[in-house]
């Protein structure tokens, strides 16, 4: 079974730092306050993305070539599915929010997941419970 993937990701400056997407692969994309931040966390995600799409059983789609594409920056992103499973197995989780909260976080381009980790460590760190 293949283990590692190579995907375009299009990094786009703004005030905020660099938000990230990847074109081949729907939904997935970060943000980062830094390129080098930006980076790490475009492995991060797509390597969860890919992780889930395969226990789905989803086919994963042939890369564009980078060529192709248009942004400030256009880098290959290596995944690394095998060292992902062996440092952490993700867990989808279903969870309600406002429709007005939603919207307003998607146009500021918000990576829901890296919040919600956020959150729960810093609760977690909180509460003197032991933290990864």
């Amino acid at each position: 079974m293949k283990t590692k993937y190579v995907y375009p990701a299009i990094f786009k400056e703004d005030e905020n730092g660099y938000f990230v997407n990847f074109p081949d692969i729907k939904p997935c994309y970060t943000e980062g306050a830094t390129l080098e931040e930006a980076a790490v966390m475009a492995k991060d995600v797509l390597e969860g993305r890919i992780e889930i799409a395969l226990e789905d059983g989803e086919e994963l789609p042939t890369p564009s070539s980078i060529d192709s594409l248009d942004g400030d920056r256009v880098m290959l992103i290596v995944a690394d599915v095998e060292r992902m499973k062996s440092q952490t197995h993700f867990v989808k989780k279903t969870l309600s929010i406002p429709f007005w909260l939603n919207a307003a976080a998607e146009k500021a381009h918000i990576n829901f997941s890296k919040v919600l980790q956020e959150a729960l460590k810093e609760r977690l760190e909180n509460s003197d419970a032991v933290v990864r």
